[in-house]
């Protein structure tokens, strides 16, 4: 599976632009799928719910089915958070995965970013960022730069990045 990144500080477009990303290359016939990363303990279930019930009592795993979807929860107890490699092997097979976040795993990415979110850009430092996609201009950077609502523009930085 060829994999691609999305990364940047909290509130710069993340989200939306994997978002975007999916939708775009969805619809150019690919399939993606998406990774995402988060630095606090993230809920996907509800309390009360038999899912949340069942992880808080204990169990290391909890798989949901129904007839439209499944998910499967992993808690880890306490072990090391797994790296990027071990979650890719859990997936299905793909055209694309767009990993949101993991500021510095090995993979190649795109940087977001929003002047109203007062952070300096990774790109300057961080050599896997192969562009960036901001709402403002970064005169000098050795990386492109998108405007970060140029959904098409983006997709085919990265698809030709991937070789699709």
């Amino acid at each position: 599976m060829r994999i691609y990144g999305v990364t940047g500080w909290k509130n710069t477009g993340k989200t939306g632009l994997v978002e975007r990303l999916v939708t775009e290359i969805t619809a150019r016939g690919f399939s993606v799928s998406t990774l995402k990363h988060a630095h606090h303990a993230t809920e996907i279930d509800q309390p009360g719910r038999d899912s949340y019930r069942h992880r808080e009592a204990g169990a290391r795993e909890v798989l949901v089915a129904s007839p439209n979807r499944w998910a499967l929860m992993h808690e880890l107890r306490g072990a090391d958070e797994p790296p990027i490699e071990d979650l890719l092997a859990k997936m299905s097979p793909v055209d694309l995965v767009i990993i949101e976040g993991y500021k510095r795993g090995p993979h190649p990415k795109v940087e977001t970013h929003r002047a109203e979110a007062g952070r300096d850009l990774l790109a300057p430092e961080n050599p896997t960022i192969r562009a960036v996609a901001s709402d403002s201009r970064h005169d000098g950077l050795s990386v492109p730069v998108f405007d970060l609502n140029d959904t098409k523009a983006i997709a085919d930085f990265i698809l030709a990045e991937v070789g699709l």
